[in-house]
């Protein structure tokens, strides 16, 4: 997206090279990478990355509203509701497809939202693979409110750690080492010193929790949690000591509840120019004419699943729960990185953290996706070359 930057990238690149830099990725990190890293960053030019913080800004607006808690309670499902005091979003994550404007310029589209930890350690450190295999000017960086990479690490360190020492915080998983995802977890160890643990190890003793680490028992104090509801659904005879929704003597970082509230939920409350029309489905009085410009959604599913690109009103009706939906408006993904041999198009997700005392998130790096397919997402780019997770670079 910015010529002179993809010109230099793509005239250096080559298959050979980009499997040296997959093949450093696994020296450093042995078979910790589990998803496809793209062939290349994206290069944001300054009115796009300008137009991603104002529709940030306009979110975060949203979620500082004195009723956001009241408008959504009905997202945290009863039996999913962890107790203790939420606190504020530590993580918030607004996932974007880059777009063309009418007037021809590309801007942002919200598609998907979370108060929910992302990739941090992987998306900071992975900008400086890229650098080492090919040609990335200083005119372009991944960090937007801090400084760079060793700020970024610091700051992530004070928020997950607090006050207590590294071994007595740990990054939640279920099963951590089978995640596609465990190649953060390895750098979250590497840079802020918090092992994953998986929740079936995890002991409890009245209201405090521990861990066992080189035949000890350690009392966890926080957590930097990473478990998603979802997925625990998929194992309706897990066996733990401890469940979620216990109430203990820990810190949340973040609370589990913000991962309902900053959701799909929350779409429909949203408004803007880079904020595609969404509605309750069962709020709807009538169905919008041009249903097939709309793409139907659950409201209590995630990383894609139950997503239905192609809907009709006799769908719609089908459906006894109707309150568990919401129709987005879609939107059309503009085709805007040049690969070898095409345009692919991208998607560009900002990561947040709000550390206690802050007036206002701070946007600290992002995460960008790129796809051939009609989604973005692995089934939708199977076999296919300059797909998958990758940085965004911005203009300074």
């Amino acid at each position: 997206m910015i010529p002179e930057h993809r010109q230099r990238y793509n005239a250096a690149f080559s298959p050979a090279r980009y499997h040296e830099m997959l093949a450093d990725i696994e020296r450093q990190l042995p078979g910790q990478l589990d998803f496809r890293v793209a062939e290349t960053p994206v290069f944001v030019p300054a009115v796009l990355r300008d137009k991603l913080i104002a529709a940030g800004k306009n979110i975060i607006e949203v979620i500082q509203r004195p009723d956001f808690a009241a408008l959504t309670e009905a997202a945290i499902p009863a039996h999913q509701r962890v107790p203790g005091p939420e606190g504020r979003p530590e993580f918030l994550t607004f996932d974007f497809a880059v777009c063309r404007h009418a007037n021809g310029e590309l801007e942002p589209q919200l598609i998907e939202m979370q108060g929910f930890p992302s990739l941090y350690a992987f998306q900071s450190w992975l900008p400086g693979e890229f650098s080492r295999f090919f040609p990335i000017a200083d005119s372009v960086t991944p960090f937007l409110e801090v400084s760079g990479f060793e700020a970024y690490q610091e700051q992530m360190r004070q928020l997950i750690l607090g006050k207590e020492a590294a071994e007595n915080v740990i990054l939640l998983e279920l099963f951590p080492e089978k995640q596609k995802t465990r190649i953060d977890f390895a750098l979250s160890k590497k840079f802020w010193g918090i092992g994953a643990v998986c929740l079936t190890k995890i002991q409890k003793k009245g209201r405090e929790l521990f861990y066992e680490k080189d035949g000890k028992q350690i009392q966890i104090k926080r957590i930097y949690n990473r478990i998603i509801f979802d997925e625990l659904a998929r194992y309706p005879d897990l066996k733990t000591e401890f469940t979620l929704t216990d109430d203990v003597d820990v810190t949340w970082v973040g609370h589990p509840n913000w991962f309902f509230r900053i959701s799909k939920y929350t779409l429909p409350l949203l408004h803007g120019p880079f904020v595609p029309p969404s509605y309750y489905l069962h709020e709807l009085a009538e169905y919008p004419e041009n249903l097939e410009n709309y793409v139907l959604k659950p409201l209590f599913s995630f990383a894609g699943a139950g997503v239905r690109l192609h809907v009709t009103a006799a769908d719609l009706d089908a459906l006894t729960d109707k309150h568990n939906y919401l129709l987005q408006r879609k939107v059309t993904y503009e085709p805007v990185v040049q690969s070898p041999d095409g345009l692919v198009k991208c998607e560009i997700r900002l990561l947040y953290i709000w550390p206690a005392g802050e007036a206002q998130p701070k946007l600290l790096t992002g995460l960008s996706r790129l796809s051939r397919g009609e989604m973005i997402g692995v089934d939708f780019n199977k076999d296919k070359d300059w797909v998958g997770g990758t940085s965004p670079l911005f203009e300074r």
